[in-house]
């Protein structure tokens, strides 16, 4: 294939291999961001319940694990039995005496005999030092080593610094003659450690473990544990990293796959906008990342991360199917990386499914702490009464769970500040910020209002109409009135141009010849973008500035140049808007009710002939000239859309019934 081919191909193909890109690198990320340990083989129970899997037969020999907390009672008890071994110190009394000697210059001479006789009292008996890491010190028996041979003592017998309440003497003068020997006594206690047992004798290869329908008591909950902790070890004993890395990369693919599969059957917009598919990629990678941290910290804790961000922010952003698809999606690969996907699995999805439903209509910011109380109440009762189900009763229960429930829907209210970010980032609009703008006290529609009062008013009236229209065919109703406001921003650069703003017989285009007045009437769609990015108006709102005259023709103008010049051919590049053409179903409807509404405006007579065929030829017209062929409308909702329009223009233009004032 020539050169050239393969690069057109390429290009021809960009915006999906874009796509595919970006699930390869989803898939790709995902798997190196979870710890690798603690990887064997695990199983689904909850000890006092019932075992709802197959007969669980040993796959090899293990030990049975002893409990952690009997094993460190028992290291407990060693320590606290521990016999200390000590040595004589011939040299401390000749030192404690030169530390006296030492203090003569600070002390009086009868303070001085009083300490020495006390001296020579301790050291009668012996002065016993004391470490400072053993606990219950007084408790323990000693061994005093002189030589080779050792006797046995207790503490008791000798004196300590606790019994010396001279403080001088305790701290400055005293050296222990029965000195502490470090090295011997951890001798001893790890003699005594090494004696004891770890294990609760050994489980052989095909024993069965525990049978379908048996309870889990702490006996076999414990062997079975055990037999975790064996896989684990065999499982990193035979750890092969790449293998394992492609595994989980390939099954995260599949499961991408398999959610751009659903969109594309359903053929929804989002896969062809490569923001849009970005934002959902990176939104997997941010909470797989969470995951994979709280896994670092506690594998245990995986249910305190935020999953139901993910169907939040899809619901706000797009609609409830997506937002199931790619939140199942999230769950499934996770899944992959935790302990006990089955529980895991089951939370986040009815946690999830719930969020989703409170979400629907999400135009309220309060909104978001009731579905963060959904949340917890929903992994509560899925915990709660999951504990009953498989111990029936409630004894298992915990409050360390609730704890993790209530952090959860704490934390899922970083949705609200991810939101904004990610709009941001992307260029996408929530109906939340579409609220805010349909306000017509934002700076830019007051300015509107203020310096070009009929456009303002010109875009009241076709932001109603559209509105009401998207709620008749199907739509983003909220979006179609928003893009309506702004679509004509554009008219504040020059709004004497424009017939609407005219309140006298004076004409600026009488100055004009026919090029320059349709440079003029074309330029308000530039100046509309300019004043939008000026306003930081979202992409989706400038796009109803871009499209709304499509690549039509000013043909006021038009005319009036052919006219002026007949049998010559006029040009019409220098009469043509920009565009682009409409893309979607709202900008469509926008782009048609801006013109109706205009057109009828200037009919004389208002009458249901006048207008029935202004609607026909207007909407034929945007037909012909391949205006609405990049947008989603149907043939049958282009006649739903004619049918609304003349009766919406005939209901606002009806002829009013003259009411005479008798004098």
């Amino acid at each position: 294939m020539p050169r050239s081919n393969i690069i057109s191909n390429t290009v021809k193909h960009l915006p999906f291999i874009t796509k595919a890109l970006l699930m390869l690198a989803t898939a790709a990320v995902i798997p190196l961001l979870f710890p690798s340990e603690g990887m064997g083989l695990h199983y689904d129970y909850a000890e006092g319940g019932i075992w709802r899997g197959n007969d669980l037969v040993a796959p090899h020999d293990f030990a049975v694990i002893r409990p952690q907390a009997e094993v460190e009672q028992e290291v407990a008890e060693a320590r606290n039995n521990l016999l200390l071994y000590y040595h004589y110190d011939n040299t401390a009394y000749n030192r404690t005496l030169e530390h006296l000697n030492a203090l003569s210059g600070s002390y009086g001479e009868s303070r001085l005999r009083r300490m020495r006789s006390t001296v020579d009292s301790i050291y009668g008996v012996g002065y016993l030092e004391m470490p400072a890491d053993v606990p219950n010190f007084k408790q323990h028996d000693i061994i005093v080593l002189e030589g080779n041979v050792g006797s046995q003592h207790n503490v008791g017998d000798y004196v300590t610094p606790l019994d010396v309440g001279d403080s001088v003497l305790r701290n400055e003068v005293l050296v222990p003659s029965i000195a502490f020997d470090a090295v011997r006594t951890q001798l001893e206690l790890d003699s005594r450690l090494s004696q004891l047992e770890t294990s609760n004798g050994m489980v052989r290869q095909g024993e069965l473990i525990i049978a379908k329908g048996e309870v889990v008591t702490p006996e076999k909950a414990q062997i079975v544990r055990s037999l975790e902790q064996e896989n684990d070890r065999r499982y990193e004993q035979h750890y092969h990293p790449l293998g394992r890395y492609v595994g989980q990369a390939a099954l995260c693919l599949f499961a991408l796959v398999a959610l751009f599969l659903f969109m594309r059957n359903t053929r929804h917009p989002i896969l062809e906008d490569t923001h849009k598919v970005t934002f959902i990629m990176v939104l997997i990678i941010t909470v797989s990342a969470m995951t994979a941290l709280v896994s670092y910290v506690n594998a245990d804790w995986v249910l305190i991360v935020p999953l139901c961000i993910v169907p939040i922010m899809m619901r706000v952003f797009f609609d409830m199917r997506v937002a199931l698809y790619v939140h199942v999606t999230t769950v499934i690969i996770l899944a992959n990386m935790v302990p006990n996907p089955f529980e895991f699995i089951f939370y986040q999805l009815i946690a999830g499914m719930m969020a989703i439903v409170t979400v629907r209509n999400f135009e309220d910011r309060s909104k978001f702490f009731v579905v963060a109380g959904v949340v917890f109440v929903s992994y509560s009762l899925v915990y709660t009464f999951g504990v009953l189900s498989q111990e029936s009763t409630l004894e298992g229960v915990t409050g360390g769970r609730y704890l993790i429930f209530f952090l959860n829907a704490l934390l899922t209210l970083l949705a609200y500040p991810l939101i904004y970010l990610f709009e941001r980032l992307f260029g996408l609009t929530t109906n939340l910020t579409l609220m805010e703008l349909s306000s017509t006290n934002t700076p830019a529609l007051r300015e509107l209002s203020r310096n070009a009062p009929g456009t303002f008013q010109h875009a009241m009236q076709v932001a109603n109409i559209s509105e009401d229209l998207m709620n008749e065919i199907g739509g983003n109703a909220l979006l179609a009135k928003v893009g309506a406001l702004y679509h004509d921003i554009g008219k504040l650069n020059a709004p004497l141009y424009f017939t609407e703003n005219q309140n006298s017989d004076y004409n600026p285009h009488d100055e004009l010849d026919n090029v320059e007045s349709a440079a003029v009437i074309i330029s308000h769609v530039a100046d509309g973008i300019a004043l939008a990015k000026r306003y930081h108006l979202p992409a989706s709102v400038q796009d109803f500035i871009r499209t709304h005259h499509g690549t039509t023709v000013t043909g006021y103008f038009y005319a009036k140049e052919c006219a002026a010049h007949p049998g010559e051919t006029v040009p019409v590049a220098d009469f043509r808007y920009n565009g682009p053409t409409p893309f979607s179903r709202e900008t469509a409807v926008v782009m048609i009710v801006d013109s109706v509404e205009a057109a009828c405006k200037s009919l004389k007579n208002h009458d249901k002939e006048s207008i029935d065929r202004l609607v026909d030829n207007i909407i034929d017209d945007k037909i012909r000239q391949n205006q609405l062929q990049n947008c989603d409308l149907t043939y049958g909702e282009v006649t739903m859309v004619r049918n609304f329009l003349k009766e919406k223009m005939i209901s606002i233009y009806h002829s009013r019934i003259s009411y005479e004032i008798k004098k």
